[in-house]
């Protein structure tokens, strides 16, 4: 199984080191795209404010001469009438149901991938209004960077270059839905639990960073055998 090291990092540090380790993808071509463009993920249940983040991405990259796009994958959730079909705090619908994978691909990952033209639609849906946001296509320059955010992305076979996952503890998401249910609803706590069970996305992230305190991330560091 190997080694688990985790490392204690400041919040600016986790920065410049997600940023270094995706401008380093970006030189070694190993996405493959066309025009250099890279495709980020930053996931995280909503306590873990994996949009926070991800914002955060956007000025040291554009420093480094990267244009960058941001992309919620909320703006991408199937209407409520197929979200809530089976009720409002339906466990399994949240975890499989709930993203309209086909459209983030089609509309937002495909464009930024091997072949494609770096053109892209910014929104499908307001999930709080559940009307569609008619957004029309935007073009992007080479070398532009993608950055999505959102719960429960990894495992999906989405095509990302580089994935961050933001990972809590059972106990920290328990406190968290039972002090701030607005931020983290105690009826989701079982979909992050079968979530870090089955996908593992510590594992399967390339850079996986322990978020219990926000002020003190820790990076975890494989050496696997």
């Amino acid at each position: 199984m190997g080694s688990v090291t985790v490392r204690p990092v400041t919040p600016a540090a986790l920065v410049e080191g997600v940023v270094a380790t995706v401008l380093a993808v970006g030189a070694s071509g190993a996405s493959g795209a066309s025009g250099g463009r890279l495709r980020v993920v930053v996931d995280g249940d909503p306590s873990t404010r994996p949009d926070a983040l991800a914002d955060a991405l956007v000025a040291p990259l554009e420093a480094a001469g990267r244009a960058v796009v941001r992309v919620a994958a909320a703006l991408f959730w199937r209407p409520a009438s197929q979200r809530f079909e089976h009720g409002r705090e339906d466990v399994t619908a949240l975890r499989d149901l709930w993203l309209d994978e086909r459209a983030l691909r089609r509309e937002v990952l495909d464009p930024f991938g091997p072949g494609g033209t770096g053109e892209y639609l910014p929104s499908l849906r307001d999930p709080r209004t559940d009307r569609s946001t008619r957004s029309v296509r935007r073009p992007t320059p080479a070398g532009t960077v993608l950055v999505v955010d959102g719960s429960l992305l990894l495992g999906r076979a989405l095509p990302f270059d580089v994935a961050i996952h933001l990972s809590t503890r059972p106990g920290t998401r328990s406190r968290v839905a039972r002090d701030a249910p607005d931020v983290l609803p105690p009826w989701t706590l079982p979909a992050y639990v079968a979530y870090a069970d089955e996908v593992d996305p510590e594992r399967v992230a390339g850079v996986a960073v322990r978020y219990d305190d926000h002020r003190h991330p820790a990076v975890v560091e494989r050496a696997d055998a």
